[in-house]
């Protein structure tokens, strides 16, 4: 009888910490209303161009793309002149060739800060994510390579009594 009771206590209590005794309250959660998601629209500007920013280390590219030959402009520069390394001219064709739009689309950006290297990755991020601004569909085709993602690594700074951000200053014995 008494572990009866016991039971029932304990019961009730599992109950109304759970939320389940409030009164007034129902066990099941209403049924959600099926909401109706409208595609994304592109986002263009009066020329019907898609503009985006692009950062990596301390550059900052801004990017304007528009349907054309598939020529980028670079601070009023070719692509070859100002990116003479080929490698870094794969990196800023990488969003096109992932999603299938090598030569429909022209660039013209401006880009500030940082090194080459740096200038190419944050040219890479503004390209795709002007790209979404243009064709919202190939969202998941470019997040899932990882373009669309910000690389946040950035130069450590100095610290006091350090020769660099980390490096220590020699070492005499005597």
């Amino acid at each position: 009888m008494a572990d009866e009771r016991q039971s029932q206590s304990m019961n009730q209590l599992g109950q109304a910490f759970l939320g389940a005794g409030v009164r007034g309250q129902s066990q099941t959660p209403a049924p959600r209303q099926a909401e109706h998601v409208e595609p994304a629209q592109p986002k263009l500007d009066a020329q019907g161009r898609a503009y985006a920013t692009g950062k990596r280390k301390n550059a900052v590219a801004r990017v304007w793309l528009s349907r054309g030959t598939g020529k980028v402009t670079i601070n009023d520069r070719d692509s070859p002149v100002y990116f003479a390394r080929p490698v870094l001219r794969m990196i800023i064709a990488q969003p096109f060739q992932v999603a299938n739009r090598t030569g429909q689309f022209d660039v013209y950006c401006t880009v500030v800060g940082g090194g080459l290297s740096g200038q190419a990755g944050a040219l890479r991020h503004g390209i795709s994510r002007a790209l979404i601004n243009f064709e919202p569909g190939l969202r998941p085709t470019l997040k899932s390579v990882g373009f669309l993602t910000r690389d946040s690594r950035v130069v450590e700074r100095k610290k006091y009594g350090k020769a660099k951000a980390r490096r220590s200053f020699q070492f005499s014995k005597r």
